[in-house]
């Protein structure tokens, strides 16, 4: 099974921008959530590459949501795949996760969310 690859960089409006390279899955868990747990301010995660994400995977961002909710600070899902959307719907977070389409419209705070 592919390992997910994590890469930490800052947007350039400053927001941290977690990218993530491969399956969000249980064996993943703890590097994700030390990855979007570090540092402070508006986080972008960039969903480009992931193929697929279970339970765990979902959790882990519900945290970083709530957490972000709780300082005040944006959070943003981006380039959702049909598939990880699919999750997304059944366990009915889709409604209130922001969503957009690139990472730029998300760095901008486009009003425009799909959630």
């Amino acid at each position: 099974m592919p390992e997910l690859e994590i890469l930490v960089a800052a947007s350039p409006r400053g927001a941290r921008l977690v990218t993530l390279l491969g399956p969000v899955v249980m064996g993943g868990l703890f590097e994700l959530q030390d990855a979007v747990r570090r540092g402070d301010g508006d986080l972008i995660v960039d969903l480009s590459q992931v193929p697929y994400m279970d339970s765990a995977g979902l959790g882990a961002l519900l945290g970083a949501f709530a957490s972000c909710q709780r300082t005040s600070h944006k959070f943003a899902l981006v380039a959702v795949s049909d598939r990880v959307m699919t999750l997304l719907k059944v366990s009915g977070v889709d409604k209130i996760l922001p969503r957009f389409n690139t990472v730029d419209a998300a760095d901008s705070g486009a009003a425009s969310a799909t959630a």
